[in-house]
C-alpha cells in the first residue's frame, strides 16, 4: 500500500515539473516572438548597457487617474531618476489610448514628468476578464481567476526581470515567479479579503459586496463563510510568491501579515501626495462665495458616494437656513460605464432625496489643475468608504486646508486623521447622522478654531505623505530587488 503511494506521489511531482517546463517554454517562445518584446528591446539597444534591468508594472487600469495610480507614476519616476540602466514596462488594460496618452494624462492628473523614452507600455486585451460585472456571484473568484489569464497573457507578450504588481492581482504572482523566473514585489493597496469581511459575513451585514439575499439567510451566510475561508487561504499561498511586499497603511499591514505566509514582513509605504502645491493654497478666506463641501474619489460601489448625499439632505433637515449656502462637489474618474452608471445612479438619487442642482455638483474626469483649484475652494473635503486602505483624497484635504471628514475606520482613523502636537487635524464619522452633525459642527467653526485645525492637519501630513517621502522609502524598500 505504501508502495503505491510514494508510485503515485513520484508520478504526481513529475508530471506537474513537466507541465510547469512545458508552460515555461511555451511562454519564452511566445513572448519572444511577440511585438512588443521587439519594440522593447529596441528601447532597450539606447541604454548602451549590457546589464539594463526591465522592471514591469502590473496595473491594468494605469490611465484612471485615481489614488493608486498616484502611486504607480511616482514610483516609476523614482526608478527611472535613480536607475539609469533600469527601463520601466508597464502592463495597461486601456486600450483606448497610446502610451504618449497615457504618460500625459499623468501628468496632468498628477503632475508628474516621466521621459517617454524610459518607458513602455503592454496593452492587455483580456482586462474585461477582471471586470466586477462579469461575475454577479462569487466576484472575488471570478476575478481572481481572470487576473490568472490576464497575467498569462502578459507574460505571453513580455517576460520582465523584475515583476512589481501595483494594483491587487496577487494572482498573477505564481505565473512570473514560476513560469517567468522573475523576481516579484507588491505594492498593497487593499487585500482582496481580510478578517474585516469575513466578520461581516458572520455578522450577516448588508453592504455591497454581501448582499441582502445572503445576510438575510443563515445557510447562505454559512456557505459564504466557507467561501470566503478557502478563499483567504488561497490568497495567503499566491502571496506567499512576492519577495518584498510593501503596503500602504497599518491596517493594510496588520491583514496582509495575517493572510500572506511570506518570508518577508510587511513594509508600509504611505502613498504619495502631492502636499507641496497643496500646502500653498491659502487658508482662508474660505466660504465667503458659499460653503463648497467637496469629496475627491473614484466612482466606485465601496466609495460610498450615496452616503454624501443622504448625510446633506440630513444636514438640511437639521438646518434649513444652510440649503442655499452649501452645496456638494463630488469630483472624481469614471473608468467604465459600471462608473458611468453608479454616477446616474447618484444624480436620480439626489432627485429622490429632493436635493437641487444648486446644491450638488459633479465633476468627472477632472485635470489636476481643477483638483487643486477645487481643494482650494473647499470648505469640508468628505470621504465616506468604510474601511478604507489609506486615503490620499483623505491627506490632499488636509495638505489643501479643507476640514476634513473622514470615515470612522482602517487607514483614516489609524494614520491620517489622528492628533498632531495634541491637536485635533479633522472629524471622523460612520453614519448618516453622525456625518450630518460633522458638518454642521465644521460649518459653525469660528475662524480660529478653523485656522487651528487646518494648521495642525497641513503640519501631519507634509512630515509625514509628501512625495518625497514615498520616493525615499519606496527606493529604499525595494532595493533589493532592483539591484
Amino acid at each position: 500500500m505504501l508502495y503505491f503511494v510514494l508510485y503515485g506521489a513520484c508520478v504526481s511531482v513529475v508530471v506537474i515539473v513537466g507541465l510547469l517546463l512545458f508552460a515555461r517554454n511555451r511562454i519564452r517562445t511566445a513572448a519572444k516572438k511577440s511585438p512588443d518584446t521587439q519594440a522593447i528591446n529596441n528601447k532597450l539597444r539606447s541604454y548602451n548597457d549590457d546589464k539594463v534591468l526591465t522592471v514591469g508594472f502590473f496595473h491594468p487600469y494605469c490611465n484612471a487617474g485615481g489614488g493608486g495610480e498616484r502611486v504607480l507614476w511616482c514610483a516609476i519616476n523614482a526608478i527611472t531618476a535613480t536607475y539609469k540602466h533600469i527601463h520601466c514596462v508597464v502592463y495597461s488594460g486601456d486600450t483606448e489610448a497610446n502610451g504618449a496618452e497615457i504618460l500625459q494624462r499623468a501628468k496632468d492628473r498628477f503632475g508628474t514628468v516621466i521621459q517617454e523614452s524610459r518607458v513602455s507600455f503592454v496593452f492587455l486585451k483580456k482586462r474585461d476578464l477582471v471586470e466586477a460585472y462579469r461575475y454577479p456571484r462569487f466576484t472575488m473568484l471570478g476575478q481572481a481567476i481572470g487576473s490568472l489569464f490576464l497575467g498569462y497573457e502578459a507574460i505571453s507578450k513580455f517576460i520582465p526581470d523584475i515583476y512589481i504588481d501595483s494594483m491587487g492581482y496577487a494572482f498573477t504572482f505564481p505565473i512570473f515567479k514560476m513560469l517567468g523566473n522573475c523576481r516579484v514585489g507588491a505594492y498593497v493597496h487593499y487585500p482582496t479579503i481580510s478578517t474585516d469581511m469575513l466578520s461581516r459575513v458572520s455578522n450577516r451585514e448588508a453592504q455591497f459586496n454581501n448582499d441582502a439575499s445572503v445576510s438575510n439567510s443563515t445557510s447562505k451566510t454559512f456557505a459564504k463563510i466557507i467561501y470566503y475561508k478557502i478563499f483567504a487561504w488561497i490568497y495567503g499561498w499566491v502571496g506567499s510568491f512576492s519577495e518584498v511586499v510593501l503596503v500602504n497603511s497599518s491596517w493594510t499591514k496588520g491583514h496582509i501579515a495575517s493572510l500572506w505566509k511570506g518570508k518577508s514582513e510587511p513594509i508600509i509605504v504611505y502613498p504619495p501626495c502631492d502636499t507641496n502645491t497643496l500646502e500653498k493654497l491659502p487658508l482662508q478666506p474660505r466660504g465667503a462665495q458659499g460653503i463648497e463641501i467637496l469629496s475627491v474619489a473614484q466612482f466606485r460601489p465601496e466609495k460610498d458616494h450615496g452616503l454624501q448625499l443622504r448625510a446633506l439632505h440630513r444636514l438640511f433637515e437639521m438646518r434649513p437656513e444652510l440649503k442655499s449656502s452649501v452645496k456638494l462637489v463630488l469630483l472624481g474618474s469614471c473608468r467604465n460605464e459600471g462608473d458611468e452608471g453608479r454616477v446616474a445612479d447618484l444624480k436620480t438619487l439626489a432627485k429622490t432625496l429632493g436635493l437641487t442642482q444648486t446644491q450638488y455638483e459633479f465633476r468627472i474626469n477632472a485635470s489636476f489643475e481643477k483638483l487643486v483649484s477645487s481643494l482650494g475652494n473647499a470648505v469640508v473635503g468628505i470621504h465616506t468608504m468604510k474601511d478604507e486602505h489609506f486615503g490620499i483624497g483623505v491627506v490632499e484635504f488636509m495638505a489643501a486646508g479643507a476640514i476634513t471628514l473622514a470615515h470612522d475606520s482602517a487607514g483614516p482613523r489609524m494614520d491620517i486623521v489622528v492628533k498632531h502636537n495634541q491637536q485635533k487635524t479633522g472629524y471622523l464619522a460612520s453614519d448618516e447622522e453622525s456625518y450630518a452633525k460633522c458638518l454642521s459642527e465644521i460649518i459653525s467653526l469660528s475662524e480660529q478654531e478653523r485656522v487651528k485645525i487646518q494648521e495642525a492637519a497641513r503640519a501631519h501630513v507634509a512630515s509625514r505623505f509628501s512625495e518625497k517621502g514615498f520616493e525615499e522609502a519606496f527606493l529604499s524598500s525595494v532595493k533589493q530587488l532592483l539591484n
